[in-house]
């Protein structure tokens, strides 16, 4: 029997509704895709992308509270989320629209 998503240290009901939407369903699939991967299909399922929810799930899934994320471990997991953001398309936007918006000169959705 798969474990919920929301099993996850960090993890409620809101973000195991966001990775189904994202075909996600599982505790198992997450772990099994990791945190990039994941981030990315949820954006492409229309999630507006956030970092605290970036790394917040990267904590999760190492077992660590969110709020242990700091320093330099932190400025690499931003440099990671804006790489992640960098290369998807949100579901409902164009390419053209999606970088746009990555360098400031669309309104974000």
């Amino acid at each position: 029997m798969p474990t919920p998503v929301s099993s996850i240290k960090n993890l409620g009901p809101a973000t195991e509704a966001a990775f189904a939407k994202a075909g996600i369903h599982s505790a198992e699939e997450l772990r099994a895709l990791g945190p990039d991967e994941s981030y990315r299909r949820l954006i492409q399922s229309g999630t507006q992308p956030h970092f605290i929810g970036y790394y917040v799930l990267v904590m999760g899934l190492q077992g660590r509270p969110w709020n242990d994320c700091q320093g330099d471990e932190k400025k690499a997991l931003r440099a990671r989320f804006d790489a992640i953001k960098a290369t998807t398309t949100q579901k409902g936007r164009s390419e053209l629209e999606a970088a746009l918006d990555f360098f400031g000169v669309i309104e974000r959705r």
